[in-house]
């Protein structure tokens, strides 16, 4: 007869085996990816991988072979994805159209996850377990119509067929056999010339357009960016020999149109630059972290502000002299450090009381990601509130009962702070407490955080004006100073590693102008590149955006028209939602959701009560939908 000692062994025991998994598995990945900086997470949240970020379902109590090769196929598909899957080349090629992006993105995946199975065995058994487990859980063992038969799963089950020589799982079977015909007559051989491609991404994807369009879906794939930027200079390059021919008379005065032809460049290419506001450098950096998916799924949300720049009347001087960086790169790590244990020492008092407020809105959230329970099932966790009618009737049948997740939409939250010079002494603090401890609480919650802040590099204008004074100072020159925009924290990296970077608001000289229009855009951008579902932007200010410099050459209103002109398409247009905070300045005249307070202290409860009503909305809609199903 077992005791409790015996129990709580067994209990030892599963609980060192299930960390000894989980080990393995992470150092798999790893070595998969090429990258010992991947951070692995097990959790009952939909599996998913963003950057250098992996999170995997936590296995049954008693997991079975089955549960185990499923985990470690998602693992290897994750994996594979982070090495041998380059998403400015992914985006570069990408179709515009819905239907084709979904296509696209599922042959790509296919893509990787070939590529590994051709290596390894074993990867491509545990990626045929994921794959098994995936379609039956969709339902599509007996799919009978082509509506309820998703194509992109099927194209890339027939691609892994012809990639690996692996048969189709039989949960899939159903599902390709009814659009094999359709496909192999439309799109074959494009099907026979993707092996060849298969370590060439961009070849690999340029056969997949090809496929797309020959399966009756041209309209759907736009313009390819890549082949138009080739044409371009193939065009211009001809132009450039024959100038240089014409010129071969007199060399002197050859050598003088080349360094013509040069300032004129340089001087387009500055005008192109001006022109683009709605993009920089840095939101390109960050693709890779943010192709954030799980195995097959569809991309979301693309950037509905491509023609930006032709629809607000606002320019650049010159984007020579911004930059965007992260705070560690601001200073040293030492100083970071002492930077921080000023912050703590500043704060002792007030983050009890941001805490408290924090703590409840980590309640409400939480709230909301309650389970229910489905009762009266064949296997899960004994449920002992039936177990009387074993006692009545021996023989009744053991009940058992098993947690339904509520649906709690994945959520990125972005806090953008105004580091201007106006914001020094307790408003900076304050709003570096806040931020912190925001990040720590939601982030307990499962919902990703963003930190990030913007200024200028110098008062005044810096390079930036510098270079219009040399020019000769031309008329209506636009936005005329350096931008600095800083990470603090981005949604991939967790609290525990960006907490120091917070201490560089301490910074004597760090906060200058503001230039709020275009930091807004800039955060937008970093947010609609994320996979989450839900986004949420909140700017905290304490003012009008003012730059002399700019203001000196421009309108008086100029900033503050661009500000508006940003919000309103933010709002109107975008899947982003918008709300503001404004310290001791009305934030109201610009923004539909926002709040206005006096005093610094007040930032914590206003922040902590706007998020809070944001997500008990959300919560709201979701229980109107319910009710409204189960109405119909």
């Amino acid at each position: 007869m077992a005791g409790p000692g015996d129990n709580t062994r067994n209990k030892s025991k599963t609980g060192a085996e299930a960390d000894s998994f989980k080990r393995a598995v992470t150092v798999c990945m790893r070595a998969i990816a090429g990258d010992k900086e991947l951070e692995v997470g097990f959790a009952k949240d939909r599996p998913a991988l963003a950057g250098s970020r992996a999170r995997l379902p936590e296995l049954p109590k008693k997991a079975s072979k089955a549960d185990i090769a499923i985990t470690r196929g998602l693992g290897d598909s994750m994996a594979l994805k982070r090495a041998c899957h380059d998403a400015r080349i992914h985006n570069k090629l990408a179709p515009e159209g819905k239907q084709a992006r979904a296509i696209y993105d599922a042959v790509e995946q296919a893509r990787v996850e070939a590529i590994g199975s051709r290596a390894m065995q074993g990867v491509a058994d545990n990626i045929g377990s994921m794959l098994e487990d995936k379609y039956a859980k969709a339902n599509l063992v007996d799919v009978k119509d082509k509506a309820d038969a998703p194509i992109e799963e099927a194209l890339a089950l027939m691609v892994r067929e012809k990639l690996t020589g692996r048969t189709v799982p039989k949960s899939g079977e159903r599902l390709v056999d009814l659009w094999r015909p359709w496909v192999e007559e439309k799109a074959s051989a494009g099907l026979d010339g993707l092996s060849a491609k298969l370590d060439d991404q961009q070849a690999f994807a340029r056969v997949v357009r090809e496929m797309l369009a020959s399966m009756e879906m041209a309209e759907e794939l736009g313009d390819d960016q890549e082949t138009e930027d080739s044409e371009d200079n193939d065009d211009n390059q001809p132009q450039g020999e024959e100038q240089s021919e014409e010129g071969g008379e007199d060399d002197s005065g050859s050598e003088q149109s080349q360094s013509d032809d040069t300032e004129a460049s340089s001087e387009d290419e500055q005008s192109a630059e001006t022109e683009a506001s709605d993009a920089t450098a840095d939101d390109l950096s960050d693709e890779d972290d943010a192709d954030a998916e799980t195995p097959g799924e569809a991309r979301r949300n693309d950037n509905p502000f491509t023609n930006l720049s032709k629809e607000i009347d606002y320019k650049i001087f010159t984007t020579t002299f911004d930059e965007t960086v992260g705070a560690e790169e601001l200073c040293e790590e030492e100083e970071l450090d002492r930077l921080r244990a000023f912050l703590d020492k500043q704060l002792a008092n007030l983050s009890g009381v941001v805490g408290r407020l924090a703590n409840r809105l980590q309640r409400r959230l939480m709230a909301q990601q309650n389970r229910s329970w489905d009762f009266d099932l064949e296997e899960g966790y004994l449920d002992p509130a039936r177990l009387v009618r074993i006692v009545i009737d021996p023989m009744q049948p053991l009940s058992f009962k098993q947690e339904r997740d509520t649906k709690f939409r994945d959520t990125v939250v972005t806090l953008v702070l105004d580091n201007s010079g106006s914001m020094r002494g307790r408003p900076i603090t304050v709003a570096a407490t806040c931020a912190d401890i925001l990040a720590r609480t939601l982030e307990r919650c499962g919902v990703s955080v963003e930190i990030l802040g913007f200024t200028t590099r110098a008062w005044k204008g810096g390079q930036a004006r510098e270079k219009w004074l040399k020019e000769g100072k031309p008329p209506n020159p636009g936005r005329l100073n350096d931008l600095r925009h800083i990470i603090y924290k981005s949604a991939d990296h967790p609290w525990r590693r960006a907490r120091r970077n917070l201490g560089l608001m301490m910074r004597e000289g760090l906060l200058k102008e503001n230039i709020d229009g275009e930091a807004l855009l800039w955060a937008h951008n970093r947010l609609i590149a994320r996979p989450e579902q839900r986004k949420i932007l909140m700017m905290i200010s304490d003012g009008a955006p003012v730059d002399d410099s700019t203001l000196s050459v421009n309108p008086g209103n100029y900033l503050e028209r661009h500000l508006r002109a940003v919000i309103e398409l933010i709002e109107t247009r975008s899947p982003v939602e918008l709300l503001a905070i404004g310290i001791g300045h009305d934030v109201t005249r610009y923004y539909r959701r926002a709040v206005t307070i006096v005093d610094a202290e007040e930032l914590a409860g206003a922040m902590t009560e706007q998020l809070a009503s944001l997500f008990g909305e959300e919560s709201a809609r979701e229980t109107r939908r319910g009710g409204l199903r189960r109405a119909g």
